[in-house]
């Protein structure tokens, strides 16, 4: 087998272990909050979320679309820039989870696509209009919209049962918090596992298996299996941070960011536009923390968040643009 179909087998395998990658680093964003709520165990919430990000990968394509072929054109890319690309997004994600940073690993491939592009064929390699259209403005809308969805949400929910019994609003919203973090593990799946289905698709129409970017039905299965892995070996380090460090949730305030979380990610998967779960669902908390008051919510841990999303696509971008530039140095495509 030539380098170009050895490569091939690289970017599938690597574009897997992302996939796994992304499955444990955002687990946290599906059942944080319905842990630390208590209304689920650990165990319990992550074999829900595993199976629910499993049939959210398979039913929908239109993000992998925007993947595969709305950032770079695929029939100009290689091997190599592709390997590139999804290396640097492990790499960020190893390192974000290192230390407990929900940073969003969607845009940490996006950057990686990027900064692969730019370094393999120039600037004029990237649809910068889509980049822009399709992921920075969801970038920062998405997480705006999820604040202002969730504040109104819990806003709603106090105006509703301001004078019912505390113990029976618990037990309501003890069984409704289990759907909730159910919609938004499905939501999850449906847009986060459809980056790595992008990436493989590429790479099959860089190597001429594929005439169109069309994802076929074993990278489907392919990619919400490993999402469904990753998800099962958990997020913990994560976990902790979204569901008690940025506010102190009761299930009725969990349900309230879940729904908003699982409305937007839905919204976007609908217009094609790959967003960040983690983003979305930390807005959301943000919202549903707000409501109540300004100060119930840790606005420093927000700042620290911020921080990583700001920073997570030029890093990965260059981490993926130095090793693209490793590659042309080496005559690897």
């Amino acid at each position: 087998m030539h380098d170009a179909g050895i490569m091939l087998w690289l970017v599938v395998i690597c574009a897997l272990v992302f996939d796994y990658t992304n499955g444990f680093h955002d687990t946290a964003n599906a059942i944080a909050t319905v842990v630390s709520t208590r209304v689920l165990s650990p165990r319990a919430a992550i074999l829900m979320a595993a199976g629910l990000n499993f049939v959210g990968a398979w039913v929908a394509t239109g993000v992998a679309t925007t993947i595969a072929a709305g950032l770079v054109d695929p029939k100009s890319a290689d091997q190599s820039m592709i390997l590139s690309a999804v290396i640097g997004a492990i790499a960020w994600n190893f390192l974000t989870w290192r230390f407990g940073i929900p940073s969003s690993s969607s845009h940490a491939l996006i950057g990686g696509i990027v900064g692969a592009g730019v370094a393999k064929g120039g600037f004029e390699l990237v649809h910068w209009q889509s980049l822009l259209e399709k992921v920075v403005y969801p970038l920062f809308g998405s997480p705006v919209l999820g604040f202002f969805l969730g504040f109104g949400i819990m806003a709603g929910l106090y105006a509703i049962f301001r004078t019912a019994r505390p113990g029976r609003v618990r037990h309501l919203f003890h069984g409704l918090q289990m759907l909730s973090a159910a919609m938004v593990a499905f939501a999850h799946g449906s847009n986060d596992a459809q980056k790595s289905m992008g990436i493989i698709t590429m790479a099959l129409v860089s190597y001429k298996l594929l005439g169109e970017p069309t994802v076929p039905t074993w990278t489907k299965l392919a990619c919400a299996t490993a999402m469904a892995l990753g998800t099962s070996a958990g997020g913990y380090r994560i976990m902790r941070t979204m569901g008690h460090k940025i506010i102190r949730m009761e299930p009725v305030q969990g349900f309230a960011a879940e729904t908003a979380a699982s409305i937007v990610i839905l919204l976007a998967g609908h217009f094609k536009m790959p967003v960040s779960t983690t983003h979305v669902i930390s807005g959301s908390i943000f919202g549903v923390g707000a409501s109540k008051r300004v100060s119930a919510v840790r606005w420093g841990v927000a700042r620290s968040m911020m921080v990583a999303w700001v920073l997570t696509i030029p890093g990965a971008a260059v981490v993926a643009g130095l090793l693209d530039l490793l590659f042309i140095h080496l005559g690897v495509k």
